[in-house]
């Protein structure tokens, strides 16, 4: 494939991934004209968790796709399948309808998500690559600074049904772009054997844990007897699941792939990172507003050092792994991240926005250090066959460790409260709970196996055992 064509498809990628990343602050904003002109306030969390649950399901479930029927027409599908999910959630009647359209559109988003880092780590060579996937994750930083933005701007100046609306022209583009320079694979002599029970019980299983993690979160309690019987079925599922994978000709998400050191090493980190990242986004605005006094746009501008230093080192530990190998990235990472949980530890009712600024953006700088690093790694390891199923666990585990994290430390915020302590000893608690987990993470860094990237990918390649010692 030509040099003109690859650019093409980076950009229709950037501006697909940009759309779904940009989907829940831009949504955010808008919630509470949309909850005016429609009503259906004790559901409308639902808009929120019901495009998570869809989204973060399908995840794996898309990789694999690709990698059975080709990543060109996978892909287009899921785009589209976001883009009828936005115009349907721009058309909502009712709170009910919105919520359903919200779960089209985060069927399609995980899609949008996955298989664009896919698609990157199959066109480009390892150099290179580092280098799109850490500009692919600045696409994340760059969403979260407009999101709220443009979603106000949006709902005060047109109608609240631009924010899906506007996906539309954009996400033509980037259909556009894909489908006229992306070259489908020849397909198979075989036609691939579609694993349907495993692919029911994935999203049966993943659903009801999922489920029981937001309800623990939304009561504050896990051992609320809702919140253990859909966790209890959850894991009984997946157990089954687990079997009828073993059996399967053609495993929807090939269990052969934890064997691999590089693999399991990515998705426990990403996952414990997962668990700390979204602790760090949810509580740092709730501390500066609930015991400082901070106004909620103040709060907001404190978190911008963390998206900038998470965009930059995105872009700067992509090269540097290239120099010094991932673990060494890794570990630099994922101590930075412990030692602002450390320091969100000390926040009192003194807290200046400035100190808080360069707490955070220690977090951020931690996350960029880690996330794409790790992404990198797996990609250079594993057989080109199985690179949409292996790009796609390590997003989905994130996702489920976000989820996790948000629910667990909201259900030690909820129980602190209970036993009457004030706010600020409350979320001191969430903070030790988040340094738990970063420790834990740091830990799981030293399974990364030791090495320059481009040794540690071609003796992947030939089948040699990685190393986890010096």
């Amino acid at each position: 494939m030509n040099e003109a064509r690859k650019r093409w498809i980076f950009v229709g990628i950037m501006l697909s991934i940009f759309l779904a990343a940009i989907e829940s602050t831009v949504v955010a904003t808008a919630m509470p004209t949309v909850v005016a002109s429609l009503g259906g306030i004790r559901i409308y969390s639902w808009v929120f968790s019901g495009f998570l649950l869809t989204q973060t399901v399908t995840m794996p479930l898309w990789g694999r796709f690709s990698d059975l029927y080709g990543r060109r027409p996978v892909y287009l599908a899921g785009l589209a399948t976001f883009l009828v999910g936005s115009a349907l959630s721009g058309a909502a009647q009712n709170m009910v309808q919105l919520i359903l359209f919200r779960m089209v559109q985060g069927l399609g988003a995980g899609a949008v998500m996955t298989l664009g880092y896919t698609i990157i780590g199959e066109l480009f060579g390892l150099e290179r690559r580092a280098r799109m996937q850490g500009y692919i994750s600045s696409v994340w930083g760059v969403a979260s600074l407009m999101g709220p933005w443009a979603g106000g701007l949006l709902t005060d100046h047109v109608s609240w049904r631009w924010v899906f609306y506007i996906n539309l022209p954009f996400g033509a583009v980037a259909m556009a772009l894909i489908a006229g320079a992306l070259t489908s694979a020849a397909r198979p002599a075989r036609r691939p054997v579609v694993d349907g029970a495993g692919v029911a019980l994935f999203a049966a299983g993943v659903s009801a844990v999922l489920l029981g993690i937001v309800e623990a979160g939304r009561v504050g309690s896990w051992s609320r007897t809702e919140v253990v019987v859909l966790l209890v079925l959850g894991a009984a599922v997946l157990a089954a699941f687990v079997a009828v994978e073993q059996r399967a000709a053609e495993p929807i998400v090939p269990l052969r792939l934890f064997k691999n050191r590089m693999v399991l090493a990515a998705v426990v980190t990403r996952f414990l990172a997962g668990m700390a990242m979204f602790g760090a986004l949810s509580f740092v605005p709730l501390f500066l507003q609930a015991v400082t006094g901070a106004t909620a746009t103040r709060a907001g501008i404190v978190l911008t050092p963390f998206v900038l230093g998470w965009v930059v080192m995105s872009v700067v530990s992509a090269r540097f792994v290239l120099r010094v190998g991932y673990r060494t990235v890794v570990l630099i990472g994922m101590a930075s991240l412990m030692v602002a949980f450390l320091l969100f530890q000390r926040w009192s009712v003194t807290l200046s926005p400035g100190r808080a600024m360069v707490d955070v953006l220690l977090a951020g700088i931690g996350m960029g250090m880690v996330v794409v690093p790790m992404l990198i790694a797996v990609q250079s390891v594993v057989a080109r066959s199985d690179l949409g199923a292996a790009t796609s666990l390590t997003q989905f585990f994130m996702s489920i460790g976000g989820a996790l994290g948000l629910s667990l430390m909201g259900a030690v915020m909820s129980q602190r409260l209970h036993a009457g302590l004030p706010m600020a000893d409350a979320l001191h608690g969430v903070f030790v709970v988040g340094a738990g987990v970063c420790v834990a993470a740091l830990a799981s860094a030293f399974m990364v196996p030791a090495g320059r990237a481009q040794d540690l990918a071609r003796r992947e390649m030939r089948g040699e055992p990685t190393r986890v010692g010096g």
